[in-house]
């Protein structure tokens, strides 16, 4: 593929330079529009087109590939329905572009930056940025990782994230992803001082509705974009949803110089769109059906969350994970692009274990001595290796009980089961539903819980006590306290 025009989308929605020849229509199969155009006038690959056709909307599409040297076969960004052949279309000049700027702080826009929350349309001097270019050069990207605490005992423990590095959930249905990403916004994006943009790809509308919700009621929504390519729309714009809210992201980073909170939900569905538009192009699946590009077309959006020596983008992202198949090649693709992978356990979630994140898969680039610390580092491996250990044992206690274990590995399934119900905490999402408050607690506290528990320190304690809590000091009052009843 040829690389994209760097020539910006007009901001206004003029049809672009007299110059400019139209084409038309001559084939629609659902979201794939050929184009026929004049000698020496065919639009480059990644050009966007306008369709001036009479339907309800503007209809935009993507050229994805040249036929011959007067037909394009384009991706459309809406529905095509009603859409006939001989319609004239007319070349944009450059590629698909987003607005950025103050402007879209607090709205919620769609792939096009058209504004979808019922309020006034964006100024039409809005500036506006094409939504395809390259990552920052090596040079001018930050080295520095500094941990960024979360509130959230097991990740700051044993998969911290880093400030300006990319974080991703996995996992499969149910077992509370979103739940963990909204966490993250809501404990995150409260104290991070800089913007936040949120891009929900193939989000339910429920899940949009309610984010929207959250944002307003928690006062953050004055500083935070939401794009939304939802569920209900075409492939194409679900494939490209993640780029526009990129493209706003960078704009703050490099023209305002702002730290930027990049949030994604669901990375999986950007890929996902990404395989439907290949079947429609006519392109020979790969491994697992997935599309032959799915290899570059995940680095085009992840390589370009990127920090600078002027600002940081922190992205958190979820991802699906089909079947519960770690192996599955989207996600093992998606995997050798992260600084932290966390991971979600089923097994866990089926426990009653929230979050479920399994602490032996969830990994980080961060847990090293000379970021966390010696002692910090020491602790994981050991809360590690202790959990490891139980998970041995599990199989002969579920067929021999625990009593034909040795007193050594009694004691040590015991303090591992407090271990995990240490890391389970209430999350403040969850509230309305559970009625438990919810809990923020500082690392130092929960290495210090951690410690306790290996110590043997909390082994005439309640196991129960430890479930859903927070410090070691709420521990020890509800232990007083369930004794005392």
């Amino acid at each position: 593929m040829s690389a994209p025009s760097p020539n910006p989308l007009p901001s206004s929605t003029s049809f672009g330079p007299a110059e400019i020849v139209d084409g038309q229509v001559v084939a629609v199969r659902g979201s794939v529009i050929d184009l026929r155009f004049p000698e020496a006038a065919l639009p480059p690959l990644f050009d966007a087109v306008e369709i001036l056709w009479d339907g309800p909307e503007r209809l935009v599409a993507e050229v994805q590939s040249h036929l011959d040297a007067r037909t394009a076969r384009a991706i459309a960004l809406q529905g095509t329905s009603g859409l006939r052949r001989g319609t004239p279309a007319r070349p944009t000049g450059g590629p698909l572009t987003a607005p950025v700027g103050e402007a879209v702080l607090g709205r919620l826009l769609d792939v096009m930056g058209l504004a979808r929350d019922d309020g006034p349309e964006l100024p039409p001097d809005t500036p506006r940025a094409p939504i395809h270019r390259a990552p920052p050069p090596l040079a001018r990207r930050s080295p520095r990782r500094d941990l960024m605490e979360t509130g959230i005992k097991v990740i700051d423990l044993l998969a911290p994230l880093a400030r300006g590095g990319k974080a991703a959930m996995f996992g499969g249905a149910g077992v509370g992803k979103t739940v963990l990403v909204m966490e993250l916004i809501r404990k995150m994006v409260e104290r991070h001082t800089g913007i936040s943009v949120f891009a929900g790809i193939g989000e339910r509308s429920r899940e949009g509705q309610e984010l929207w919700e959250e944002m307003k009621r928690s006062g953050v929504l004055d500083r935070t974009a939401l794009v939304f390519g939802q569920m209900n729309e075409p492939p194409g714009a679900r494939w490209r949803v993640g780029l526009t809210a990129l493209t706003i992201a960078e704009h703050f980073r490099d023209e305002e110089m702002l730290d930027v909170l990049l949030l994604m939900d669901n990375v999986f569905r950007f890929v996902q769109a990404g395989a439907e538009v290949s079947g429609l192009l006519g392109r020979l699946p790969s491994r697992v059906g997935y599309q032959p590009t799915l290899a570059s077309e995940i680095a085009e959006l992840e390589e370009r969350v990127a920090s600078t020596l002027g600002a940081v983008v922190t992205a958190i992202q979820a991802v699906y994970v089909p079947a519960d198949d770690f192996t599955d090649p989207a996600v093992a693709e998606l995997f050798s692009h992260l600084d932290s992978s966390i991971v979600l356990s089923r097994a866990m979630a089926a426990e009653g274990l929230y979050p479920a994140v399994d602490p032996l898969a969830s990994t980080s680039s961060l847990l090293d001595p000379l970021v966390v610390g010696e002692a910090h580092y020491r602790l994981a491996e050991e809360v590690r290796k202790t959990i490891a250990h139980y998970r041995e044992l599990q199989d002969v206690i579920a067929l021999l009980g625990m009593e034909e274990l040795s007193a050594a590995d009694r004691l040590a399934v015991r303090r591992a089961r407090r271990l995990q119900r240490f890391l389970t905490q209430p999350f403040l999402v969850t509230e309305a539903f559970t009625g438990q408050g919810g809990v923020s607690v500082p690392l130092a506290e929960t290495l210090k819980g951690c410690r306790a528990i290996l110590d043997g320190d909390c082994d005439d304690w309640t196991e129960s006590a430890f479930f859903m809590t927070g410090t070691l000091d709420q521990i020890r009052e509800r232990d007083r306290a369930g004794r005392e009843a």
